[in-house]
């Protein structure tokens, strides 16, 4: 890794010269940071936050049955609190604001790119996806599903929702209209995308993780779990899996191989990682500060 590092520096920094070498070397850093990963414990009304090497924290106590987990852009993280009906906001330091209130059993939480936060809220036969602007200004997405549960958004904008109660999972548009990505299932609960933009879901009925295609074809990533629900992947690619009866979260590779992450917690539910900071914005910032300091060269 080290080797690859370097020869990479070396290789930007060659042509450019020391500017574009410090904007080179910034952008490899960020590529490779680690971020920690956050974790709605159900039973204890936590929510947990864990560094890479698996240190263990507590980031907020004193919650109502926490379960969705979602970041904005700006590093402030959001909670469904299942039994208040709330979205909590919490900034990076940990002060919390309620940002929704008033809603039926909150589940998954999703932001799309325009920074507009989605909320699955309601049981059978009366579920419903709200949308928040970024101010609160609450409009209903969709309406008529049966306890949504996981929400994601892949690379075009769509947004995915695991309809826990039908056992399928909906794909929408942007504008709203729905159609029927997968069905079938055993109540599906959390979603997420990988960089390559195949769709994993915690099936929390047969306690498998499936992985979809774009297409919607389906295999099974893992098996043998008890009652998975949360998923996150880091920037490494990196699945995470929260597994409620166990109350372990589990770490699986690109390739399937499973590791225990972090064992013992009292029903883990939802999983989220902090955002990696947006590098070219800082490797712009760092590059023309650079700029300024270096010394030009003299004429001769």
């Amino acid at each position: 890794m080290k080797t690859r590092i370097k020869s990479a520096v070396h290789s930007a920094c060659h042509p450019f010269g020391r500017v574009f070498c410090v904007g080179a070397v910034l952008l490899i850093a960020l590529s490779v940071q680690a971020q920690n990963l956050f974790e709605a414990d159900l039973n204890s009304g936590s929510i947990y936050e864990f560094t890479p090497g698996g240190t263990q924290s507590t980031f907020a106590s004193g919650l109502d049955g926490p379960v969705g987990l979602a970041f904005n852009r700006a590093g402030d993280l959001f909670e469904a609190d299942q039994l208040s009906g709330k979205v909590y906001e919490f900034t990076p330091g940990g002060a919390r604001s309620t940002f929704a209130s008033g809603l039926n059993y909150v589940y998954g939480l999703a932001f799309n790119s325009a920074g507009n936060l989605f909320v699955g809220s309601g049981n059978i036969s009366s579920g419903s996806i709200y949308e928040f602007t970024p101010d609160g200004t609450q409009s209903t997405f969709a309406s008529g599903l049966d306890a949504p549960s996981g929400l994601a958004f892949n690379s075009a904008g769509d947004l995915f929702e695991a309809d826990s109660g039908s056992g399928n999972i909906y794909e929408f548009t942007p504008d709203g209209a729905r159609s029927t990505f997968a069905s079938g299932l055993s109540s599906p609960f959390g979603l997420a995308f990988n960089s390559a933009g195949g769709l994993f879901e915690a099936d929390y009925g047969s306690s498998n993780i499936f992985e979809f295609t774009s297409g919607g074809a389906k295999s099974t990533f893992a098996s043998g779990l008890d009652r998975p629900s949360g998923l996150a992947f880091n920037s490494a690619g990196d699945l995470f899996e929260a597994d409620v009866f166990t109350g372990n979260v589990y770490e699986f590779t690109p390739g399937g191989t499973q590791s225990t992450f972090a064992p013992g917690l009292d029903r883990s539910v939802g999983l989220a990682f902090q955002p990696v900071p947006e590098p070219s914005a800082l490797a712009l910032l760092v590059v023309g500060a650079t700029a300024l300091l270096v010394p030009r060269r003299r004429r001769s």
